[in-house]
């Protein structure tokens, strides 16, 4: 997977349920519109707040009705057995990596207990062989990967550990990632793309491509482009003013004319009618 990845909100019915069309909508105007892949129940498909069954119905909808070759999606969770299970419910329906957390609730671990962790991960999805990617947010999950674990990983499993996302916002670390060889490595800003050949990223997964893509994809093809750099910068700061979740789905809303994308599940909270007067427009569609 390489190039303009959003990372995908999850439409949420007045029930609490994932809307399944809804998320099916926006998916197709994403892929349409200047993505080359989506992360499907990444962070800010609120993934952690919804059951395994209710994951799973995302992925069954997503596989079934997108293109499954362009889909990654989140199966980390704090234990192994669920983290296990939808790996492999994820490769089963077909998509074609997973991105997956560390354990999350246990803090000060050793790489060589996440080390165990991952290897019982690949271990007990043999027969279900996806790629996995490693979701490196150590301001949420408190769990940092490091570049050692990182390269022992992709060392002993090279054919299963594809590369990392990397939300860390430190790009000294984010580019020595890069540096493992067969380690495709996406930043989780799309300000990074301007950068990419240099420090060697596949390209980025980011939150507010959800709604940006027209113009990331721009960026994506002229890297070097200083003009649509800035607008990017721009754009993302303006949105990354405000919750991120929440403003990403408002935009959305905005996009396809339906407030009910705006819905998020607590702890969440919808934004205030200022802040969204104060989200940039969305003429870049």
């Amino acid at each position: 997977m390489r190039g303009v990845i959003a990372a995908v909100p999850t439409p949420i019915t007045a029930e609490g349920e994932p809307d399944i069309g809804r998320f099916l909508h926006h998916a197709r105007w994403a892929l349409a519109n200047g993505c080359d892949a989506l992360n499907v129940l990444g962070t800010t498909g609120e993934a952690n707040s919804l059951s395994a069954d209710q994951r799973k119905a995302v992925m069954y909808a997503a596989a079934a009705e997108l293109d499954a070759s362009r889909l990654m999606v989140g199966t980390g969770t704090p234990d192994l057995a669920t983290t296990i299970a939808l790996t492999k419910y994820a490769y089963d329906v077909g998509f074609a990596a997973a991105l997956v957390l560390p354990p999350y609730y246990y803090k000060g671990v050793s790489d060589d207990g996440l080390f165990v962790w991952f290897e019982r991960l690949i271990l007990a999805t043999r027969d279900a062989p996806a790629l996995v990617y490693l979701y490196n947010f150590p301001q949420l999950t408190g769990v940092p990967f490091s570049f050692e674990l990182a390269r022992r990983l992709k060392a002993a499993f090279p054919e299963r550990i594809a590369g990392a996302k990397d939300s860390s916002g430190n790009l000294s670390n984010t580019s020595r990632l890069a540096g493992i060889v067969g380690f495709d490595v996406f930043p989780s800003s799309e300000t990074a793309i301007s950068k990419a050949d240099a420090d060697g990223y596949a390209g980025c997964i980011s939150a507010t491509v959800s709604v940006t893509a027209p113009l990331v994809a721009q960026l994506w093809a002229a890297p070097h482009n200083s003009v649509l750099a800035a607008r990017v910068a721009e754009t993302r700061s303006a949105i990354a003013a405000h919750p991120l979740i929440p403003a990403v789905k408002c935009l959305v809303a905005r996009i396809h004319e339906d407030p009910e994308f705006e819905r998020v599940l607590p702890p969440h909270l919808p934004l205030t009618e200022a802040q969204k007067t104060a989200l940039p427009a969305i003429g870049w569609h």
